[in-house]
């Protein structure tokens, strides 16, 4: 069956939760955080504002796919934009609205865009999350694509800004797994992951992308978690357990006070697994 594009732009119902400084601080350290105002549960993660929005995000990527193509899903590419910290009982209310399904020969993406604000209405996380359907290429495609953020190969041959080489716990994923809830059998059962194609467990996408967030905000952003204004990635290749991912960032421009940062991440072959990253990080 086709994907409903006929649901493009109908938004969910309002989610609304309470963030909780001991869920922020359990993210924190499941993810390795290293920065003090994360730690201490002052405020949460940045990438932790994924968590409270998930409910939202299923139903509306439910509302667009058909049943049986659900577990043909991979992250393709997280973009989040951050207007104000994540803090200890923010009232968060989250509309999840589907925007765009792309049908390509190698599968079908579908881009959902999510909007969480607080009790007086003021932005506070947008987000565009796109999944990839492998094989599915069935209908048309309609509605609008996420935002671009292509890293050219010019930009690479520049010396980087910053380079941080993080090291991935071999109890990362059971750790992440309890933090936000997400438990898909391929980020905890060896046997399940290399019977779907995987060479073991591997790394949840958003645990790789919040080791990027304080990678970002600690090279880029004095360590002030309030800095981080936008991180945009697409997944590329599976972190494993116990590697070692560097990443490399160059600036790329200026405007209004926030500068804007492209950036790689490799595992320890030299492959990229994080590529067309991006991040904007306010000046002092």
């Amino acid at each position: 069956m086709p994907f409903r594009t006929d649901t493009l732009g109908q938004g969910t119902r309002e989610h609304i939760t309470t963030i909780s400084p001991s869920a922020g601080k359990a993210y924190a350290a499941a993810t390795n955080d290293p920065l003090t105002a994360h730690r201490n549960g002052d405020c949460a993660p940045p990438v932790f504002a994924v968590v409270p929005v998930w409910d939202a995000l299923v139903e509306a990527m439910a509302g667009v796919t058909p049943e049986e193509h659900l577990f043909k899903v991979v992250h393709g590419e997280q973009d989040m934009r951050f207007f104000a910290p994540l803090t200890p009982g923010m009232q968060l209310h989250s509309v999840a609205t589907p925007i765009g399904v792309q049908v390509k020969p190698s599968g079908t993406t579908v881009i959902v865009k999510v909007e969480s604000r607080d009790d007086a209405g003021a932005l506070i996380v947008e987000q565009y999350m796109t999944s990839f359907f492998r094989g599915v290429v069935d209908g048309d495609g309609d509605g609008e694509s996420a935002p671009a953020h292509v890293l050219a190969d010019a930009v690479k041959d520049n010396t980087p800004a910053a380079e941080i080489t993080q090291h991935i716990d071999d109890d990362q994923t059971f750790r992440y797994a309890d933090a936000s809830g997400d438990r898909m059998p391929i980020h905890l059962d060896a046997e399940f992951a290399q019977a779907v194609g995987l060479p073991g467990i591997i790394v949840h996408g958003l645990c790789t992308m919040a080791f990027l967030s304080w990678a970002a905000t600690t090279t880029l952003g004095d360590s002030d978690p309030t800095r981080l204004r936008r991180l945009a990635v697409r997944f590329s290749k599976p972190v494993l357990p116990g590697q070692d991912i560097t990443t490399r960032f160059w600036r790329v421009g200026t405007e209004g006070g926030v500068a804007t940062y492209g950036f790689e991440t490799t595992n320890p072959d030299g492959d990229v697994v994080i590529k067309d990253g991006l991040a904007e990080v306010a000046e002092e």
